[in-house]
């Protein structure tokens, strides 16, 4: 082989090398929580503290409130302002919409809606939540 033939060869290894030991953390809107292990979306769920959908009385089984919070979550986290979340769980669905975010301290907030609607009938709760440094969120009201 040329020596030219040799160097692209050993860039194109080493380009190949680097890129392959590259690891991808959680964070930023793509690799949020969302994706992360389910024990690790767990908690960021559960720290919710039953989220919003808990105040608008609608009985839930386990499945359909973590789903609700789910919802929660993501119009939180990763939703642009305005856009709704919705999920759906046999005969209850639900719909979340949240706020863009604001800053209170060094602490990014959203006020959020979340409707629940079982068996045709809705119901919906509003709150505020804020954003904590390990990327949870604690609703305020």
């Amino acid at each position: 082989m040329s020596k030219i033939a040799n160097g692209f060869a050993f860039a194109l290894l080493g380009g190949a090398m680097a890129l392959t030991s590259c690891k991808t953390t959680g964070g930023g809107l793509v690799g949020s929580p969302l994706s992360a292990s389910k024990s690790t979306g767990s908690i960021y769920i559960s720290a919710l503290q039953g989220g919003i959908v808990s105040r608008t009385g609608a009985e839930l089984n386990d499945g359909q409130r973590k789903r609700a919070l789910a919802a929660e979550y993501q119009a939180l986290e990763v939703s642009p302002g305005g856009q709704t979340v919705t999920w759906r769980d046999d005969d209850v669905s639900g719909e979340v919409v949240a706020a863009a975010p604001y800053q209170v301290g060094n602490q990014n907030c959203r006020q959020y809606r979340h409707k629940v609607t079982v068996d045709g009938k809705a119901v919906e709760a509003r709150g505020t939540a804020c954003r904590n440094e390990d990327g949870t969120w604690t609703p305020l009201t």
